[in-house]
């Protein structure tokens, strides 16, 4: 026997404990690793350089709204109108985010109250499909509005979007002017339309309603455009200003109308719908 065999057998050695691998997360910013539970706790929001991370719908719900609201139903459409393929069936890959998702799309749509003020929110889910924007998130935009209008309050659309559905073709490109449409029926009501731009907000949700907003608000260092940077800089054959598409580029160019933390969000969009609201009640 070697003497390593005989130290192990005569030290009380534990058994080796397992370790969950889901403890830790690394800071796509700074690279600083970070306890999960203190991240979470922090509204996803690096403590070291406050990099905002991309969050899930149902946790920005959670953030927006007080508590009881109600989530509005999916509206039903057409799936793979185009019997689209590629390297998969477009249904195998709507089965795949399916899977890994809570919502039946990159859309979902609640009702309830911010800070006591009654509000539709409408949030974009990246983790699904890149938030693409299809005919299921065209519909469930505008029956958003449409309860909006019913409920006689404003709309809040939190946007987080690659761009069109590739999928679905033609039919993606329609839900911008169908969006738009929408938007100008709750501007008939007199009654507000809010944006709040999170990481990535890109592509036809860019050139749509992500930027139709009565009141455009913007979290920290979200990434906001049309065309993807390189695109860009090989059009123009010039190097981009330093944190080109970037919100706080925008809000020094007047293309956005603040730029909020996200745990003062929640305060904020209060007094917005608070003060346009009564705007329109004294109009």
């Amino acid at each position: 026997m070697s003497w390593l065999n005989k130290v192990r057998n005569a030290l009380p050695f534990t058994p080796k404990r397992d370790t969950p691998d889901n403890l830790w997360i690394k800071c796509p910013s700074c690279s600083e690793m970070l306890f999960v539970k203190d991240y979470e706790d922090n509204l996803s929001v690096c403590p070291h350089c406050e990099h905002h991370g991309r969050i899930g719908a149902d946790a920005r719900l959670n953030q927006l709204l007080d508590a009881g609201y109600e989530l509005l139903p999916a509206p039903k459409v057409k799936e793979d109108p185009l019997k689209f393929r590629d390297s998969k069936k477009y249904v195998d890959r709507l089965k795949a985010a399916r899977a890994a998702n809570p919502h039946a799309d990159a859309l979902t749509n609640a009702f309830g109250k911010i800070e006591g003020q009654k509000a539709v929110v409408g949030v974009q889910e990246f983790a699904f499909m890149g938030g693409s924007m299809g005919m299921a998130v065209g519909n469930a935009f505008v029956a958003g509005c449409e309860r909006a209008v019913r409920e006689k309050c404003p709309y809040v659309a939190v946007t987080a979007a690659g761009g069109a559905r590739m999928q679905e073709g033609i039919l993606s490109l329609m839900q911008m002017p169908r969006s738009t449409v929408a938007i100008s029926r709750l501007r008939a009501a007199g009654l507000p339309y809010i944006v709040v731009l999170t990481d990535p907000t890109t592509g036809g949700v860019t050139a749509s309603y992500a930027m139709l907003g009565d009141v455009q608000i913007a979290e920290p260092g979200a990434l906001i455009g049309f065309a993807g940077q390189r695109v860009i800089q090989d059009t123009i054959r010039e190097k981009l200003p330093e944190g080109f598409q970037r919100a706080e580029y925008l809000y020094a160019h007047g293309m956005i109308d603040m730029v909020t933390h996200r745990r003062d969000m929640k305060v904020t969009l209060a007094q917005v719908i608070d003060y346009l609201m009564a705007a329109k009640a004294a109009a």
